[in-house]
C-alpha cells in the first residue's frame, strides 16, 4: 500500500473499531498479493550485459536475475541469474526465436558464473553462429552460481528449472521475442538440455519447444559408471579430466547434504585438491588436479559409489521418451565425456521412443564437438523450427 495513501487514511481508520480491525489485516493481505506476484520467470533485477561480457555485432544485451523453483526441494523460489542477448537490427515478424543456452562446466563458485565472465572463443563463435540463424541468446548461470546458496552440479532438476524459467523471464519482459524455442548445451550444459527437454512438459508446458541440441552430454547409469571406473583402474592409466567433474559433483553435493562424508569418497591423496574445489573455477582446478598427480584410481575410495549415491540419483531424467526430436554430437575422442556414456544416453532415449539424430564425429575431442557440429546441428534446426521430419540415427559411426 503506498505511503501516502496510508497518511491520507489512517486518521479515518483509527475513528473506528471496525475500521481499526480492517487495518489490521492489510499487511497480511499486501503480502498475499507480492507471493502472488512473484512467480517462476519473475525478473527482479536487470541490467545491461557490458560489452565485454556479450557477443560479438550483438543488439540488446542485458544480465536479469529472476526467480526459479528451487531445484533442490522442488518448491519454493531462488534467484538466478542470465543473459538475455538480441541480435543486432529490426526483429523479423513475430520477433526473435529463442535459444536457450545451457552452459558446460565452470566450477560451482559464485565468481566462475559465465555471466560474470566473458565468453570463451569456442563459445562465442558457436553461439554468433546461432544469432546468424537468427536466435536470440537466453543463457541461465544455473541454481547457485552467482546467487546464493550452493551451485548442485549435475542436478537434472536443479538444471531445468534454472532454464526454463530464464526463458519465461525473457518472454515475459523483453520485447521482440517469441515463443519458438531451441533447447542447446554442451558438456554439463548437454545433460542441462536434456533434462530441461524432460522436465518441460509438465513443469513449463506453455513453452513451444522445437527441439534440442546436446554436445558432449553425459549420462551415467550403474553399468555405465562401472564400466569406467573399471577402465580407470587398469595399470598405466593416467590423468583423465573426469576427476575434476568428480569433484564438483562432490562439491555440490557436500554443500547440500549434511550426511555426506568426503573422505568416503576420495583418499588422503585427493582430500586436499577436493577441499579446493568449491572455490575454484575449472581451469584452475584442472591444474592442481595434474600438478597432484591425481587419477581416477588413486583418488577415489571403495566406498566411493555409496558416498556419491543421492549425486548421482540427482543425475538422472525423469523420462527419456522427449516430446521433441533430439539432436546429439559426439567426438570420437572425448576424454572428458567419454563416448560409452554419451551413446549410453542415445541408446536409452531411443530406446524410450525419442525421435533422436546421432552423430559421431571422427577424431574431434569434447571441445572440438561443438563447433564441428555445427553445419549438421543448422539442418536438424531448420527442420524442427519449420515442421519437417528428422532423419533418426540410433546407431551413428563416425563421420
Amino acid at each position: 500500500m503506498p505511503l501516502p495513501f496510508l497518511r491520507k487514511i489512517l486518521p479515518l481508520l483509527a475513528s473506528t473499531a471496525l475500521c481499526v480491525s480492517g487495518l489490521a489485516h492489510a499487511p497480511a493481505a499486501h503480502a498475499a498479493t507480492l507471493a502472488a506476484v512473484q512467480k517462476p520467470g519473475t525478473i527482479t533485477a536487470s541490467a545491461p550485459l557490458a560489452d565485454a561480457l556479450g557477443l560479438p555485432d550483438a543488439g540488446r544485451s542485458l544480465r536479469i536475475t529472476y526467480l526459479s523453483t528451487n531445484g533442490i526441494t522442488g518448491k519454493g523460489l531462488v534467484p538466478v541469474t542470465a543473459e538475455i542477448i538480441l541480435p543486432a537490427g529490426p526483429a523479423p515478424q513475430g520477433g526473435w526465436p529463442i535459444v536457450a543456452w545451457a552452459h558446460g562446466t565452470v566450477g560451482v563458485d559464485d565468481s566462475c558464473a559465465p555471466s560474470l565472465n566473458p565468453y570463451s572463443d569456442r563459445n562465442r563463435t558457436y553461439l554468433s553462429a546461432w544469432m546468424k540463424r537468427g536466435f536470440a541468446i537466453v543463457a541461465t548461470d544455473y541454481q547457485g552460481l552467482g546467487t546464493p546458496g550452493t551451485h548442485p552440479y549435475l542436478d537434472t532438476r536443479v538444471e531445468a528449472y534454472s532454464v526454463l524459467d530464464s526463458v519465461r523471464a525473457a518472454l515475459a519482459n523483453v520485447p521482440d521475442l517469441q515463443n519458438r524455442i531451441m533447447i542447446v548445451g554442451q558438456s554439463q550444459g548437454g545433460g542441462a538440455a536434456v533434462a530441461t527437454a524432460s522436465y518441460a512438459p509438465a513443469y513449463a508446458p506453455e513453452l513451444d519447444i522445437r527441439g534440442t541440441v546436446a554436445t558432449g552430454a553425459p549420462y551415467v547409469t550403474p553399468e555405465l559408471l562401472g564400466g569406467l571406473l573399471k577402465a580407470a583402474s587398469q595399470p598405466g592409466v593416467g590423468y583423465s579430466p573426469l576427476i575434476n567433474y568428480v569433484f564438483y559433483l562432490a562439491a555440490g553435493l557436500e554443500g547440500r547434504d549434511p550426511h555426506f562424508r568426503p573422505e568416503q569418497a576420495f583418499t588422503s591423496k585427493a582430500l586436499p585438491v577436493y577441499r579446493n574445489a568449491a572455490h575454484e573455477c575449472l581451469t584452475s582446478l584442472s591444474h592442481q588436479t595434474q600438478e597432484a598427480g591425481l587419477t581416477l584410481q588413486n583418488s577415489l575410495q571403495p566406498t566411493f559409489l555409496k558416498a556419491m549415491s543421492p549425486a548421482l540419483k540427482a543425475m538422472a531424467f525423469p523420462t527419456l521418451k522427449l516430446a521433441q526430436p533430439l539432436f546429439t554430437g559426439t567426438g570420437t575422442d572425448d576424454r572428458d565425456v567419454p563416448p560409452a556414456l554419451q551413446l549410453g544416453l542415445v541408446k536409452a532415449a531411443c530406446a524410450a521412443g525419442s525421435t533422436v539424430q546421432a552423430h559421431l564425429y571422427k577424431g574431434l575431442d569434447h571441445s572440438q564437438v561443438v563447433n564441428g557440429s555445427l553445419p549438421d546441428s543448422a539442418t536438424f534446426t531448420t527442420a524442427v523450427m519449420t515442421g519437417q521430419p528428422v532423419t533418426p540415427q540410433c546407431n551413428p559411426v563416425p563421420e
